[in-house]
């Protein structure tokens, strides 16, 4: 069966951005990107800095409220009907809570052909990218770094930790379907 959705889960500045430009680049056919950073961005600014919506701590804690997890909730749907209706898509996300995270997307994503791929970062160096980049509360990308891979199941992982964007893009490659 064709692979029509690949899961790119991975802490803050772990490179899964990077990684998602060179599929769309190095796979044969047209990919989709849904990005739970383009999702965060198309909220209403009232959600980014209240309890009900996402909100991030000084130290990069992050915290989620009843409606941010509501429109995450449809919004996961839509990526899943847009694979159903003949679009293959890469979802690049972060799983706060780990298997906790990944079972929404497993039933969202039901009947589906996925291959599901850790991006792994030390935590010293997704540090030193979330510096370079600026627009992330400091610490972010530490306290993700192994939170985020901690019970989940993957078909494959990378590590972008001495390892590049493409580089990683062509390991992930031949095992799309």
């Amino acid at each position: 069966m064709t692979t029509q959705v690949i899961v790119l889960n991975g802490g803050s500045s772990s490179g899964k951005s990077g990684i998602v430009r060179c599929l769309q680049a190095e796979l044969p056919t047209p990919w989709l990107a849904a990005a739970i950073d383009t999702f965060m961005e198309s909220l209403p600014a009232s959600l980014r800095t209240s309890d009900a919506g996402i909100a991030f701590a000084a130290d990069g804690g992050v915290t989620v409220g009843e409606e941010f997890r509501r429109l995450e909730a449809a919004w996961r749907e839509g990526v899943a009907a847009t694979a159903r209706a003949g679009a293959k898509v890469i979802i690049d996300d972060v799983f706060l809570g780990g298997p906790a995270s990944q079972e929404p997307w497993r039933k969202a994503l039901t009947g589906l052909n996925v291959l599901w791929v850790g991006v792994r970062c030390e935590g010293a160096v997704a540090e030193a990218r979330e510096i370079a980049r600026g627009d992330r509360p400091r610490g972010m990308a530490a306290a993700q770094a192994v939170k985020v891979h901690e019970g989940v199941s993957y078909d494959l992982e990378v590590d972008t930790t001495h390892m590049e964007s493409l580089a990683c893009a062509r390991t992930i490659t031949p095992h799309v379907a």
